[in-house]
């Protein structure tokens, strides 16, 4: 388990205020259970599993069910203020959605911890070596197993 980061409340109240916009921007609705889900996501600031993550909503929610849950996880994906890590079978807010696509997330194998990068020259590259190889990605982002510095052996 990761140590725990705190996201200071104005910044997760922006956070939330950008997030409600861009989904006004688009059209959708932020309701209260979506928004709740990336508050807490957020605030965790880390990967959660959803176990977890229903157990952390149950807290604040109590009747929370997890189908009501997953298709909050889901929209919230869709609309790309939520990354969905298929390495660790978790979910992780996305700390810059108003901003630059994030086409590579480094995600610890070990911890949970998560970085969002970018690089569409990279990405480009990619995507040529799986269409030589005849197939062709289905995300555009690309998951990338790895050991943070905390969880390296080789980091001490």
């Amino acid at each position: 388990m990761p140590a725990k980061h705190s996201t200071q409340p104005a910044a997760l109240a922006a956070q939330l205020r950008t997030a409600e916009s861009l989904c006004v921007q688009r059209g959708k609705r932020l309701t209260p259970i979506r928004r709740k889900v990336l508050e807490i996501l957020l605030a965790e600031h880390r990967s959660v599993k959803a176990y977890e993550l229903l157990d952390l909503i149950r807290a604040v929610q109590p009747g929370a069910a997890p189908p009501t849950v997953y298709r909050a996880l889901d929209f919230l994906v869709d609309e790309g203020l939520v990354h969905r890590l298929d390495a660790i079978n978790a979910w992780t807010a996305c700390m810059d959605a108003a901003g630059e696509p994030h086409d590579l997330l480094v995600v610890c194998t070990q911890c949970g911890a998560v970085a969002e990068l970018s690089d569409p020259g990279l990405s480009r590259q990619l995507a040529r070596k799986v269409a030589d190889a005849g197939f062709e990605l289905s995300d555009h982002e690309t998951e990338l197993r790895a050991l943070c510095r905390r969880c390296s052996p080789h980091a001490h």
